[in-house]
């Protein structure tokens, strides 16, 4: 069962960056073969894609997050990272790394909705006050 522990996770205050990490093991495959997400669930909301990365590097972002945040990923440490920079209260959530073997939502082409998660990591607390 492939495992994803996330760190990085604070409390800031508006206008400032925080860099969340996570790492994955137990993996059946290369990590490079799996597509990697960050999403984030806020209370009374629905959990929901933030950004991307496929297999070959590609990245998708919400439009709420383009251009301020930046997802990475280091294929030689199996760990996925989200640069979260200019935050905002309204980022305050519960941010989860996923991951799902192959395409991102079995696409070539994609965006922060069409990931098909097979694995969840627990998770970790961002909240921005103003």
């Amino acid at each position: 069962q492939v495992q994803l522990v996330e760190s990085g996770g604070g409390s800031v205050q508006a206008g400032g960056s925080l860099r969340l990490s996570c790492v994955a093991s137990r993996l059946a495959v290369n990590f490079g073969s799996y597509c990697m997400g960050w999403f984030r669930q806020a209370p009374g909301e629905e959990r929901a894609g933030v950004a991307l990365v496929s297999p070959q590097g590609r990245t998708a972002y919400a439009s709420s997050v383009e251009g301020r945040f930046y997802i990475s990923r280091d294929y030689d440490k199996n760990t996925l990272y989200l640069q979260m920079n200019s935050l905002k209260p309204e980022d305050t959530a519960r941010y989860y790394c996923a991951a799902e073997r192959g395409l991102c939502g079995g696409r070539l082409h994609f965006d922060s909705d069409d990931m098909d998660p097979e694995y969840w990591g627990q998770g970790t607390q961002v909240t921005v006050s103003s």
